[in-house]
């Protein structure tokens, strides 16, 4: 039987938005929609370039633009080069910076523009915001990243965490073959069982007739180079309003943009914070699971509920810096949400009353079994231990989330995976008061395999009274070597409850979310009889696996 394959075209323009098909420095036409009905003289404009369809329910930016038009914006939306209406090559990352840079000079010479323009968006559509930072035109006043980062974002399969090596992330994967083929998008189910992985993806794309160029490029390991100006790092600043989730999949990349832009000159004066308990679908916490009537990707009294929630912010910010109608300080630099609690302010993040705590991992030999397995303890064992654990490629540890872009709208419990023979669980007491997770969470694991690579997965878990385990933050890393490995797993604002306790699994796959690893030197792409092996942890005073935790001082609330 064939694969089947939804073919995802553009939707109607709708009447409020006028059409038009704006010319490239090569002559490629790229179509955009001007929203601005209603406006007074030329005025400020709010620009987002995307590749998902700019009339589509999915960027619901017909909706978006009335919030931002009622305030006396007008609203740019873009099909960037190559997707849905526009012309051009379709190869994600690359072109961004002189396409963004056009747009904007095309915006600037139109009656309705008072030459200012900010851009907002999530994804993707972050990225093409950096990308036009990097173009550093003088109209670029503002922009607004959310869930996104400056590196290569979520179709090049990994990003640059700060932990080294990445497992490939398929999900990524998946992603550039559905989006990145031709101009529509093409939705279908890849069998990852089948070996090699790489023949899975191959199906898809004889039954689509083409190939997507971007994928070519991942599975031969050619990086695309995302930026042909200067990176943004180091191009002209600009206010920058970071909209992280503390769920979302980008989170631990996006935060990385963040600590890095606020101590470097000329950025660090012009960085906002807005940190909030959602995953890349703009999922809450609060919400999660998430019952029918407030998934807003169906039911559209739950949209309108989450799109004041997601463009308020923005439209506060560029009246600040687009329009000069509000003053700076009116602006919180930080603005957080501690998960179970809600919303707080600061000066800076971390938050200067935060300290790092680190747990160590002990009893080792007990980590195999059911939770709560080993233990976390504030001081490292005095004797050195070990235990060892399985990779078996034909028994994978499922993933968190079989879709970690909705990590929130099921919000899994994951107890019978940390239950599981081939992962490690290392458990903290049951807490008798509230214990404040304010910041970067970091993993410090000895380990060895007798395989010559092999991957470290880990989550932090919420493992509640009674049994269930969610996920709080997770990362991973892949080692060729034994020795020390340092994983990040993101910042965090979370509240771990009176009798609850901080759960901390290890383990050696994460699937379908990554690629498992051959177990050999073999491509795993190419791979049909991936090796299991053997892995061993060792702790105590010469191995001192731990967990680093940034923390607040008890509040006594």
């Amino acid at each position: 039987m064939s694969l089947a394959v939804q073919r995802v075209t553009p939707q109607p323009v709708p009447p409020q938005a006028q059409q038009h098909m704006v010319r490239m420095r090569d002559g490629v036409l790229l179509a955009t929609d001007v929203y601005a009905a209603g406006q007074e003289g030329p005025v400020p404009t709010v620009l987002a370039r995307l590749p998902y369809d700019k009339n589509s329910r999915y960027v619901f930016f017909d909706r978006i633009a009335e919030r931002f038009t009622a305030r006396g914006y007008a609203v740019v939306v873009q099909d960037v080069r190559g997707k849905f209406r526009s012309q051009g090559r379709t190869l994600g990352w690359t072109g961004e910076v002189d396409d963004g840079y056009d747009t904007i000079e095309w915006i600037t010479r139109q009656s309705w523009s008072d030459g200012i323009v900010g851009m907002f968006g999530d994804s993707y559509y972050g990225f093409t915001q950096w990308s036009a930072v990097s173009g550093e035109h003088s109209a670029l006043r503002a922009i607004v990243p959310r869930v996104t980062c400056t590196s290569n974002g979520p179709g090049i399969a990994s990003y640059d965490t700060g932990s080294g090596p990445q497992p490939l992330w398929l999900e990524g994967t998946t992603y550039q073959a559905q989006v990145w083929t031709d101009n529509d998008i093409h939705e279908f189910d890849v069998d990852l069982t089948t070996r090699p992985i790489a023949a899975a993806y191959e199906e898809a794309f004889a039954a689509l007739g083409k190939r997507s160029a971007g994928f070519d490029l991942i599975a031969s390991g050619i990086p695309l180079a995302p930026y042909n100006g200067p990176h943004p790092y180091d191009a002209r600043p600009v206010p920058v309003l970071h909209c992280v989730g503390w769920f979302d999949n980008l989170g631990i990349a996006h935060m990385r943009d963040y600590t890095e832009l606020a101590r470097r000159p000329g950025w660090s004066a012009v960085q906002y914070l807005l940190a909030d308990t959602i995953d890349h679908e703009n999922y809450f916490l609060e919400n999660a699971p998430v019952p029918p009537e407030d998934d807003h990707l169906v039911h559209d009294a739950a949209l309108d509920r989450m799109i004041d929630r997601y463009a308020g912010p923005a439209v506060e910010f560029f009246d600040v810096f687009l329009k000069g109608t509000a003053r700076p300080e009116t602006l919180p630099r930080v603005r957080w949400k501690l998960g179970h609690v809600g919303w707080r302010t600061a000066a800076t993040w971390p938050l200067p009353e935060a300290v790092e705590t680190e747990l160590h991992l002990a009893d080792p030999s007990a980590a195999t079994g059911p939770a709560p397995g080993g233990s976390l303890t504030a001081r490292p064992a005095p004797g050195a231990e070990s235990v060892d654990w399985r990779y078996d490629p034909d028994d994978l540890v499922p993933s968190a989330a079989a879709d970690t872009f909705l990590q929130l709208r099921d919000h899994a419990d994951e107890r019978r995976t940390l239950d599981r023979a081939d992962v490690l669980a290392f458990t903290t007491a049951a807490a008798d008061t509230p214990l404040d997770l304010a910041g970067p969470v970091h993993a410090v694991l000895h380990v060895e395999s007798t395989a010559p690579t092999f991957d470290v997965f880990v989550r932090l878990l919420d493992l509640a009274p009674d049994g269930t385990a969610r996920l709080i933050v997770r990362g991973c890393a892949q080692a060729d070597r034994p020795g020390e490995i340092g994983i990040a797993l993101g910042h965090t604002g979370y509240r771990v409850r009176p009798g609850h306790r901080l759960a901390l699994m290890v383990a050696s796959s994460d699937f379908p979310n990554h690629l498992p690893n051959s177990g050999t030197p073999e491509n795993p792409w190419l791979t049909t009889t991936p090796e299991a092996s053997l892995q061993k942890l060792r702790t105590g005073p010469a191995h001192p696996s731990r967990l680093r935790l940034t923390v607040l001082p008890e509040s006594g609330e």
